[in-house]
């Protein structure tokens, strides 16, 4: 299996985010991706970097004012007599529909849902780089190999069409998946992270070209809150075309995959021709985040049942933060795919 990686990744390096009222160390760290590139080299995988596809394939997902504002928004908030070192924001519109402010920081709470998305010097050229590897991992498929591993590092399931949050700047995944629809495939996206795709399911959610399907924990009490539940199942067009299987806090292997087998049923009865997994590694139950219990052995069995699938698959990274088994957690569903 191919891993594709770009030495531009690490320039995203964020220091802090604001979590019950304190403001902490950002877990979303770029030691990430030594302990990553391990985990996908224990696997088997070669690693390779993008080719860069130009804006396109971003744009397709991302607007442009979004897009220019994530080019430029450092240099000006630099200019801010005081800023701080990362863009955070201190203000929110009510709703999407109003008015779009000039200023930096009317602009920064436009485009940034909360404070765990701080843009600094090399945030766009890594988050660039990190959708770059996606696109390039689908055009690995598109080729003709059965799967391919995109080390998509900043990740990208919480950032919407116009908006960036939980870490996510480019949503790595959607724009993978609109490539295939480019090239006239029908793509699922299966999000396994512990974090409800909230952004993805944004974009889809009233399309119904791309099922969007996420297992994680239960969003009543834990991140993204808002987004997640299960009578969330699209909208107009894409009614039916979104399901959501949130999980009790706590939940082990066995909870975990009697719920992949209702998403696998469901991706199977969408006529699905490729799957891009949205691979969070946080549902372990050493995560720092804490939210579900699945072992290192029971990322093996998932990565074997969607093997079982019999389909052309992308793995796109997402979550999974600092801790001891994290590589270990990359190997075992890569090695469990492959094994299956």
């Amino acid at each position: 299996m191919k891993a594709i990686f770009d030495d531009r990744q690490w320039k995203h390096t964020p220091q802090h985010f604001m979590a019950n009222g304190a403001i902490l160390p950002n877990p979303e760290q770029a030691e990430r991706i030594d302990i990553l590139l391990a985990g996908a080299g224990a696997a088997g995988c070669e690693v390779e970097a993008p080719v860069d596809a130009g804006l396109g394939p971003i744009a397709a997902i991302h607007s442009a004012e979004y897009l220019t504002f994530l080019q430029n928004i450092y240099a000006r908030w630099r200019r801010i007599e005081g800023a701080g070192e990362e863009v955070i924001p201190n203000i929110h519109p009510a709703n999407r529909g109003d008015s779009y402010p000039k200023s930096a920081i009317g602009q920064a709470g436009y485009h940034q849902a909360d404070t765990a998305c701080p843009i600094a010097s090399g945030t766009w050229e890594a988050a660039y780089w990190s959708a770059q590897s996606a696109v390039t991992g689908a055009d690995v498929l598109l080729g003709g190999e059965r799967a391919a591993y995109a080390l998509s590092r900043p990740p990208g399931h919480h950032a919407f069409g116009d908006l960036a949050g939980g870490f996510c700047f480019l949503n790595n995944s959607a724009i993978a998946a609109e490539r295939f629809l480019a090239k006239g495939l029908r793509p699922v996206i299966l999000d396994v992270d512990v974090h409800h795709g909230n952004g993805t399911q944004g974009i889809f959610y009233g399309r119904r070209d791309v099922l969007t399907v996420s297992i994680h924990a239960d969003p009543a009490r834990f991140y993204p809150f808002f987004w997640g539940h299960a009578h969330e199942r699209g909208e107009g067009a894409g009614l039916g075309y979104n399901l959501n299987l949130p999980l009790p806090r706590g939940t082990d292997d066995a909870g975990f995959l009697a719920t992949l087998d209702v998403a696998l049923q469901q991706i199977r009865s969408f006529g699905a021709d490729v799957v891009v997994v949205a691979l969070g590694l946080d549902a372990y139950e050493g995560d720092p985040f804490k939210g579900l219990a699945v072992t290192t052995p029971g990322f093996a069995r998932i990565g074997a049942a969607i093997a079982g699938l019999g389909l052309p698959t992308l793995f796109v990274q997402e979550g999974g933060y600092i801790c001891d088994a994290l590589g270990d957690n990359l190997t075992s569903v890569l090695g469990g795919f492959e094994e299956a």
